[in-house]
C-alpha cells in the first residue's frame, strides 16, 4: 500500500518552491505520544519539500520508548525503591522513515486548519539496554561475622533476584555499555493538523497507527514461568500523537 501511494506522488524537481504557496521546504520538531509509551513517547525532527500545491514528501528521524503491555511498578517499603516488576531491559526505537504527504484540506491564509494525509516507513533500530537494580546482598545481623552493607547494581533477573531484596532501581544509563541492537522496520498512516497562522511558521498536531516488526522477539520483560518469546512480543502496533512546531521556506 505504501508503495502504490509513493509512485503515484509526483516526482521532485530541481526548481524552486511552488508559486501558489510560497514556500518550498518545512523543518519541523515534534513531541510524541503513543500508546506503547509512559506521559511522553519520545521526539521528532523532520524535513519535508513540497513537491506542487497538493503533495509533498519526507524524510524524518524518530525515537521513543517502547514499554511492555504488562509492566507494574511495585515498591520496597523499607526503602521506599520503585522498580518494575520483571523487567529485564529497556526498549528504546530509532525510526528512520521517508513518505509522502497530500494536502486534503487547505486552510485560508493565516486561519483555519489544514488537514493532510500522510504515508510512511523505513527501517527500525530496536536498542535493548539492560535495565539495571540495586540489590542487597548484606548477611543478616543475626549471623556470626556479619559484614557491613552489601548493595549492588545488576541486570535485572527474576530467577535470581528476590523482590524482598531489591533495594531500588538503579540509574536510567547504568547498562547503556551493554544495549544490543535489533533490526526491523515500519510502516505509518496518519492525518496531519496544520494550525500555523503565518506562512514561515509550522504548528500542529498528527494523529496516526503504526505498526512495526523486528527480526526476533526483544525480552523487555522476564518471568520465571514463562520463556522469553512467548511473553515478548517481536511485532508492536500503536497509536500515537505528534505535537510539534518548525519553520518553513
Amino acid at each position: 500500500m505504501l508503495g502504490a501511494v509513493l509512485a503515484t506522488a509526483p516526482s521532485a524537481s530541481a526548481q524552486d518552491a511552488p508559486e501558489s504557496l510560497g514556500y518550498g521546504k518545512e523543518l519541523t520538531y515534534g513531541i510524541n505520544f503513543n500508546s506503547n509509551a509512559g506521559l511522553i513517547g519520545g521526539a521528532s525532527v523532520r524535513s519535508t519539500r513540497m513537491l506542487n500545491d497538493q503533495w509533498s514528501r519526507f524524510w524524518m528521524i524518530e525515537g521513543v520508548e517502547v514499554k511492555h503491555p504488562k509492566e507494574q511498578r511495585v515498591g520496597n517499603p523499607n526503602t521506599g525503591g520503585i522498580y518494575v516488576q520483571g523487567k529485564s531491559n529497556y526498549l528504546f526505537v530509532v525510526r528512520p522513515s521517508f513518505g509522502v504527504q497530500r494536502i486534503i484540506f487547505r486552510k485560508a491564509p493565516e486561519s483555519g486548519v489544514q488537514i493532510s494525509a500522510i504515508a510512511g516507513g523505513g527501517p527500525s533500530v530496536g536498542l535493548l539496554m539492560p535495565y539495571y537494580i540495586y540489590y542487597d546482598y548484606t548477611e543478616p545481623a543475626t549471623r556470626p561475622n556479619a559484614g557491613p552493607d552489601d548493595i549492588r547494581a545488576e541486570q535485572y533477573d527474576p530467577s535470581k533476584h528476590f523482590s524482598s531484596r531489591i533495594y531500588d532501581r538503579a540509574p536510567l544509563f547504568q547498562g547503556v555499555s551493554e544495549t544490543k541492537p535489533n533490526i526491523g522496520a515500519h510502516a505509518r498512516g496518519a492525518f496531519n493538523f496544520e494550525y500555523g497562522r503565518y506562512r514561515d511558521a509550522v504548528a500542529g498536531l498528527e494523529a496516526g497507527v503504526l505498526v512495526e516488526a523486528f527480526t526476533n522477539p526483544l525480552t523487555v520483560l522476564r518471568d520465571q514461568g514463562i520463556s522469553d518469546a512467548k511473553l515478548n512480543d517481536q511485532v508492536f502496533t500503536s497509536v500515537y500523537l505528534t505535537l510539534y512546531i518548525g519553520h518553513r521556506n
